[in-house]
């Protein structure tokens, strides 16, 4: 029987596996997918996450492969500034404040930092059977296995969460998002930015060795077979009003980089300890990525819960402690998160107005005051 395992090589499982490492421990961890490989594109993280690296002993390696983001500007569809957020003193005060980094290539780093044999593939769980002092897995490919605590980061559809809170399932936000990556060679694009307009929303994100990550939303039902297939030129045709580069961009972007996926988070639950099992990262609080924050909750999620194991030979108590730590932490996100969101969605042309004229207004200060409350971490 092994002592703990964690379920799902993701960035919260990885980065827990590496954690635990760190700390003595030796947790295998189980991937439900055939092949180790990362979905989707370019990813933004906060200085929140980089405090996190340096705790895990890869922040330089993090920052080799990683684009430093001076600044973020929220644009009209003219291409007018609404509000833009100058990430310098930030920089100054935490070293690096914003960066953006290929989900694949951190994928790749986490997933090099753990031994041979560390990740089992092919393993999608079926069935857990909790015991006062063990838990039993059941998996797809027919095998089980059994561990004294189980550390359950299996995503936003989490079986382990679905059998404990059986209610608590995927929270569509109302749109839908396509993602993909282009070579910036011939735009030079340096700052971050989105365009928000009555079509939609369209990001803009530098990404390290000359590339672009971007990322268009658009409101509309969950689930839509017409949204499934759409292709670069359906995209073309809802953001034609849009200023440059954004057509440019869509342009330059192959059809089988585009990725599709409805935007969904999970109301923020009361529990992340259920006795000898625990969840994290978005098995327990997923997140609409309108702050930038999932991956970089996931990471926290890493670092405190190796810190509060390694306090607790009992890790029932370290659970426990680990939930009192990110709760409110973690609700705080997801509810920031899907306000924002909210926000920038609006396609009333008068309440755009007041939104942009309310933004306008509003003091750089204000901003900052935010992103310090999401810097400010308890490690």
């Amino acid at each position: 029987m092994e002592d703990i395992i964690i379920i799902g090589a993701g960035i919260a499982g990885l980065s827990t596996a590496i954690a635990l490492d760190k700390k003595g421990k030796k947790p295998f961890v189980y991937e439900a997918a055939a092949e180790i490989k990362a979905v989707g594109a370019g990813i933004g993280m906060g200085a929140n996450a980089m405090m996190a690296f340096d705790h895990l002993g890869i922040k330089e390696e993090v920052i080799a492969h990683a684009k430093i983001i001076d600044s973020f500007t929220i644009l009209d569809q003219n291409g007018t500034a609404i509000t833009k957020t100058d990430f310098n003193s930030l920089n100054k005060k935490y070293g690096v404040s914003n960066f953006s980094i290929h989900r694949a290539k951190l994928h790749k780093i986490l997933l090099s930092k753990l031994g041979q044999g560390k990740v089992l593939i092919n393993k999608k769980v079926l069935k857990i059977n909790q015991k006062k002092d063990s838990v039993t897995i059941q998996f797809n490919d027919g095998t089980e296995t059994e561990s004294r605590y189980v550390i359950a980061a299996d995503g936003i559809h989490s079986q382990i969460r679905k059998s404990l809170l059986p209610k608590s399932t995927a929270r569509y936000a109302g749109y839908s998002c396509w993602r993909g990556v282009i070579k910036n060679k011939n735009l030079t694009i340096t700052e971050s930015s989105e365009t928000w307009g009555s079509a939609g929303r369209f990001g803009i994100v530098p990404l390290p060795e000359n590339e672009l990550y971007f990322f268009a939303c658009v409101n509309g039902p969950s689930d839509n077979q017409r949204f499934q297939n759409y292709t670069i030129d359906d995209l073309r045709e809802i953001f034609k009003n849009f200023h440059d580069p954004i057509q440019q961009i869509l342009q330059q972007t192959k059809p089988e980089n585009l990725i599709w996926n409805d935007i969904n988070d999970i109301r923020p639950l009361d529990n992340f300890a259920f006795g000898n099992i625990v969840l994290i990262g978005d098995a327990a609080h997923a997140t609409t990525p309108n702050l930038g924050q999932g991956a970089c909750q996931a990471i926290e999620d890493a670092v405190i819960l190796a810190d509060e194991i390694q306090k607790n030979t009992d890790y029932r108590k370290a659970f426990v402690s680990f939930e009192k730590r990110r709760l409110k932490r973690t609700k705080f996100v997801i509810e920031t998160s899907g306000r924002i969101g909210k926000i920038a969605q609006l396609s009333n042309p008068l309440m755009i107005l007041l939104r942009n004229t309310f933004l306008r207004l509003m003091p750089q200060s204000v901003n900052n005051k935010q992103l310090q409350k999401i810097y400010t971490i308890d490690f």
